[in-house]
Parts: structure tokens; C-alpha cells; sequence
């Protein structure tokens, strides 16, 4: 089965170093993606959450549906794994959201997050809440921040488009972190607008993985094992 993980903002596809092994022992192929202007010195102004998109659709298409396609979208990747869902319903397997939810059509990653010159770069440690940083020690946050790259404003804030019902037929995980899936459950049954599209997905499963919104660096081994755990309910 093929793995096609999209990571959230200021990350690329290197974020992934440490699931991708855990992924390819259990005899899978996986795609840690560098989406369009993530990487150094690239201009990204002009740069859109259409265009970090289609760059994943591309992938997908490149790929042999027979084998499976599973989608795994860290933090506002997962915003990206959805639309992805929305313009491939029939070629996805399933969507795992890390520490994620799907945004709804129009909506996007986050708008609140101060921009320079079209760029947004990695804030201060201070603009994130607490749960935010359960278990990124101060070495983990070094090396976070230097290999940080400014993710595109349109990226960040841009509206996401979807248009095609069927992802909603599309199997999803949640694998929740920071805040356990008790409290995603409790949000939908309230009627959230924040959990409104996560609603409507027809089969939803959740693990809980208690640690803070980068499981990647945190606890890279068990977030490969979440996953492929994912992939046995596909």
C-alpha cells in the first residue's frame, strides 16, 4: 500500500524522516511529500493551498489504485489530505488526520498567524498553547525551529475549495494528540463548526496518542504505529 504523508506548516517532507521506516518495515511504500515552496530560498507569494493541492493530487495520480493509497495529513496537511479526498474520492482508501481535523469548503488552516512579505514563519514558542508543546523538549524545539521553513500566507490562510460529495464516502482515522478523541466526540455532538466537516465523513475511527502536535519528533515510532494501525480498518 502507498503512504502519501503531507505535512502541516513549516514542515517538509524530511519531517517525516523518522515514521518512514516504521512504515516500510511493515512492507509498505511511503511519500514523504515537500509541497510547492517548501524548501529554502523559494519564493512563495504567489504560492496557494490550490497549488499545495494539486501537487498532492499529482502524486496520487502517479500512483496504482490497486495497491491502496492512504493519505496521512499532519496539522493543516490534514486540511490538505481532505481536499485531496474531494477531488480523488474514488482513488483514496482512507485519510488519517494527525492531530488534525478536516476544514470545511471555504474555510482554512489558520488566518491568525502573523505574516511578513507573503510568508509565514515559524512564531514564537509563546503563541502556541501548552498542550501544543507537551513532550518537545528544548532539543526537539532547536531543531524544529532550524529546519523551519516560512509556509506561503495563501497556504495559511487561503479558502480551501470543495466541491464533490463523495469524500464524505472516504473511510477517515483521527489520530488524536494533544486533546484526546473523547473531547472531538463531545465537539461533534455539540455541533461544533470546527468539528462540522469531521460530522459529515460517513466512517471515522480515532486513536488516541497522548502527546503534543508534532508526534513526528515527539514520538516518531508510535505515530508509524498509529498509522499502520489505521491501515488495518481500510
Amino acid at each position: 500500500m502507498d503512504f502519501v504523508l503531507i505535512p502541516g506548516l513549516w514542515l517538509d517532507g524530511s519531517s517525516w524522516d523518522e515514521v518512514v521506516p516504521v512504515i516500510e518495515k511493515a512492507g509498505h511504500r511511503a511519500h514523504a511529500l515537500t509541497l510547492p515552496g517548501m524548501v529554502a530560498g523559494a519564493a512563495r507569494a504567489s504560492i496557494t493551498i490550490g497549488d499545495h493541492v494539486d501537487a498532492v493530487v499529482a502524486v496520487v495520480d502517479d500512483l496504482d489504485p490497486a495497491d491502496g493509497i492512504v493519505l496521512v495529513g499532519h496539522s493543516g496537511g490534514g486540511a490538505i489530505a481532505h481536499a485531496v479526498a474531494d477531488a480523488r474520492p474514488t482513488l483514496v482508501d482512507r485519510v488519517v488526520y494527525v492531530d488534525a481535523v478536516p476544514a470545511s469548503d471555504g474555510d482554512c488552516i489558520n488566518d491568525s498567524l502573523p505574516a511578513i512579505n507573503g510568508e509565514v514563519p515559524l512564531p514564537a514558542w509563546s503563541v502556541f498553547d501548552d498542550e501544543d508543546l507537551v513532550d518537545l523538549s528544548e532539543s526537539l524545539r532547536a531543531s524544529f525551529r532550524a529546519r523551519a521553513i516560512p509556509s506561503p500566507l495563501l497556504v495559511a490562510a487561503g479558502p480551501i475549495s470543495l466541491s464533490d460529495p463523495r469524500r464524505y464516502d472516504v473511510p477517515a482515522t483521527v489520530i488524536a494528540c494533544e486533546f484526546p478523541s473523547v473531547e472531538l466526540r463531545s465537539l461533534i455532538e455539540q455541533g461544533s463548526p470546527y468539528t462540522a466537516e469531521l460530522a459529515r465523513i460517513r466512517d471515522v475511527s480515532y486513536i488516541d496518542l497522548p502527546t503534543g502536535h508534532w508526534p513526528q519528533f515527539t514520538r516518531p515510532v508510535e505515530l508509524g504505529e498509529v498509522i499502520l494501525t489505521a491501515l488495518q480498518e481500510a
